[in-house]
């Protein structure tokens, strides 16, 4: 079994910062892209950033220049350092991977969620 555990969300002032972490485990046999998505109330989820295995980088237009994606693959984890936060930025961020169980099998794996909100 593959879980996806988050950790680092909470409660943040405007322009502040945050940095949300992401741990695979489990019967890994590799891992492809690994991402951050997020959920605002009454909202679709929706892409925040993607990394591949090799480093290439995906940002969403409302995040680009404010948040940073990195990841260690000999720890399969993933990482989203946020900075300068605004409370449009409010939401429930879920980490996803795309991981291979055997050597023919890949799928998504998602994370159980990590509540970011950003207020005065």
């Amino acid at each position: 079994q593959v879980q996806l555990v988050e950790s680092g969300g909470g409660l943040v002032q405007p322009g502040g910062s945050l940095r949300l972490s992401c741990a695979a485990s489990g019967r890994i046999y590799g891992i492809n892209a690994m991402g951050w998505y997020r959920q605002a109330p009454g909202k679709q989820r929706e892409l925040v950033a993607t990394i591949t295995r090799d480093g290439a980088k995906n940002y969403a237009d409302s995040v680009k220049g404010r948040f940073t994606i990195s990841r260690d693959n000999a720890k399969n984890t993933v990482n989203l350092q946020m900075n300068s936060l605004k409370p449009e930025d409010t939401a429930v961020y879920y980490c996803n991977g795309q991981i291979r169980t055997t050597i023919l099998i890949t799928r998504d794996y998602w994370g159980q969620g990590t509540q970011v909100t950003v207020s005065s």
